[in-house]
């Protein structure tokens, strides 16, 4: 029992560490504008890249961990993951932050499935195992939340790559607590991995991944979004058909006639599609519009991701009042409530009319995450725990990343729309307002500061509603998707290959 739970420990640790790298950048960005000079293009990229391509190698690491053991390939993946901070850390110029964000992506890849079907495979009650989901949720959301708070802290003594050598000294633990605890798992059926289905993943998701963001800057008539969304909807297409010929496929596609699997994995998308774009607005609102340091911005959003984790906490037994239906269709109401509060903010703010839609959006999120993960885990045979997990984080890493593209871009686009300064560069970002603001005599640049901070706040308005309208439709979704789903779901068994 002891042991079992220290596996829980380790993989909650490495989960707290891949969240956290996903926020902590955020409150860097302004700086990177004034120490690398990138565009607001590039500071997109920054922020997705790692996402990115995390997402596009899920699928393909978590079978590679049925193959050759889970433990094997989380420790291979703690070793890269430090050595890929790192080179993040000293990275000179956007172009090879960009890249080297890519890298720590691949390298988280190989960890984030391994957790999750380590829990899978240990804790083999239901009751136990969606506790044990609960408390790897809320350290996932906990992530969330330490990230701006460790990178405030270490941006305002030390340089922005500073934020990536926190790693180093977390996945030590991970390492040597993973080596000395983890039992080894893999699945004894499972065959060689199909380099085609590989090449046939990869691509497909990372040309639609880059047809959707080009599209939100450029629009849908754009000629590369058009091939790119063509070539990568193929791509897709060919990848499922040939899953359903394969004696061992990556994705076994019979998991998607079980209701439960296929809604819990579409709410899961749209649900971090949502907060992720959340930590990035308020990561520029407190900072460029209310003012803040860097310290201060991230200790503002802590309690939002804490109410996070108590969200997962309580996911377990409000499932026997609620049904698991009822609990993520909760989870995401309260979501939407939250961001219709943050449609009402303006430029000056008073920080408990903040934290109140912060604690409740956090619950929520909990929540829905808690339960969604168990309900994948739960319905997914055992020894396709690694595949099932993969699939989990793949719409997790999916919907981040979109989150950022296109509700960063709705964002960014209604703050042009509504920026009334008639200088080009002060209407590329509120970053670049102020910036040239610098460079005024003081009523000019007075004037200046106050179009940027309003515009910005309109953009916030505007991303708030069309965001609380998504997950209002999201929980619709999830109470019918996740209807007669039982309250307690046993094993799956291995089904039949054709």
């Amino acid at each position: 029992m002891r042991t079992k739970w220290a596996c829980l420990a380790i993989a909650c640790l490495a989960t707290l560490l891949l969240s956290l790298d996903l926020t902590v950048l955020h409150l860097a960005l302004p700086s990177l504008v004034a120490d690398l000079g990138a565009s607001s293009t590039q500071l997109l990229w920054i922020g997705d890249m790692y996402g990115f391509a995390l997402a596009g190698l899920l699928i393909t690491m978590g079978n590679l961990g049925d193959r050759i053991g889970r433990k094997r390939l989380l420790l291979i993946g703690a070793v890269a993951f430090s050595a890929a901070s790192v080179v993040t850390a000293y990275a000179p110029n956007a172009e090879l932050l960009i890249a080297a964000r890519a890298l720590l992506g691949i390298a988280a890849a190989t960890i984030m499935p391994s957790t999750l079907s380590i829990i899978r495979n240990v804790f083999t009650e239901p009751g136990e195992r969606t506790t044990a989901i609960g408390i790897w949720s809320s350290m996932s959301a906990a992530g969330f939340a330490i990230g701006p708070v460790v990178g405030g802290v270490l941006l305002d003594h030390f340089w922005w790559g500073s934020v990536f050598l926190i790693n180093l000294p977390i996945m030590a633990v991970v390492l040597v607590g993973g080596y000395l605890v983890l039992p080894e798992s893999r699945n004894p059926d499972a065959g060689r991995i199909d380099a085609l289905s590989v090449v046939l993943s990869f691509a497909g998701m990372v040309a639609v991944i880059y047809a959707v963001k080009e599209a939100a800057h450029n629009g849908l008539g754009a000629p590369d979004v058009l091939a790119a969304g063509v070539l990568g909807a193929a791509a897709l297409v060919v990848f499922a058909r040939r899953q359903t010929r394969l004696a061992h496929p990556l994705i076994d596609v019979r998991l998607f006639a079980k209701r439960a699997f296929t809604a819990s994995i579409g709410t899961n998308l749209l649900a971090i599609f949502t907060m992720m774009a959340m930590s990035l607005m308020f990561a520029w609102y407190l900072q460029l519009v209310i003012g803040w340091s860097p310290l201060q911005a991230g200790l503002a959003g802590l309690p939002g991701g804490l109410s996070g984790a108590i969200g997962g906490m309580v996911a377990a037994p409000l499932i026997r009042v609620l049904g698991r239906n009822g609990v993520v269709a909760l989870g995401l109401a309260l979501n939407a409530v939250s961001f219709a509060w943050y449609a009402t903010l303006g430029t000056e703010l008073n920080y408990f009319y903040l934290l109140v839609p912060m604690v409740i959006g956090g619950i929520g999120i909990g929540l829905t995450f808690t339960v969604n993960n168990d309900n994948v885990l739960a319905t997914a045979p055992k020894r396709r725990a690694g595949a099932a997990a993969a699939i989990s984080e793949t719409a997790f890493e999916l919907g981040g990343a979109l989150g950022i593209a296109v509700l960063g871009t709705v964002l960014t686009s209604t703050y042009r729309a509504n920026m009334t300064y008639a200088d080009p560069a002060a209407r590329e970002s509120i970053t670049d307002a102020i910036n040239l603001a610098s460079t005024l005599p003081a009523d000019r640049a007075g004037e200046l500061i106050s179009a940027a901070e309003q515009a910005f706040v309109a953009g916030m308005r505007t991303t708030s509603v069309v965001t609380a309208a998504i997950l209002v439709v999201v929980a619709g979704l999830a109470l019918v998707g996740l209807r007669g789903v039982p309250k307690v779901i046993s094993d799956a068994e291995e089904p039949a290959h054709r």
